[in-house]
C-alpha cells in the first residue's frame, strides 16, 4: 500500500514526539488530515490559529472547520483556473 506525504508525515513526527517525550502521555494523530500551503508573509497568522485552536474548536469542531477550509480552497483553486 502506497502512503501519502501527508500520513508519511504523520507518522514521522508522532514517532519523534513520543520517543522524545515531548508531550505527557502517548501522543496520537487524529485518523483524517488535509495539508495546504500558504504563503511566508501568512506565516503570523498560521501560528496565531495554532495557539488558540482549542478556544477555536469549542466554536467549530474539526469536520465543520474542515468542510469550511476545503470549499474556500476549491473555490480558490476554481477561480486561478478558468
Amino acid at each position: 500500500m502506497r502512503k501519502g506525504l501527508a500520513t508519511i508525515i504523520a507518522n514521522s513526527s508522532e514517532r519523534f514526539i513520543n520517543e522524545n517525550k515531548l508531550c505527557v502521555g502517548m501522543f496520537l494523530w487524529q485518523q483524517s488530515c488535509s495539508a495546504f500551503s500558504i504563503s511566508k508573509r501568512d506565516i503570523p497568522k498560521v501560528c496565531k490559529y495554532i495557539l488558540g485552536q482549542k478556544g477555536h474548536h469549542q466554536k467549530q469542531n474539526y469536520t465543520e472547520e474542515q468542510e469550511t477550509f476545503l470549499k474556500f480552497y476549491q473555490q480558490t483553486m476554481n477561480k486561478k483556473s478558468k
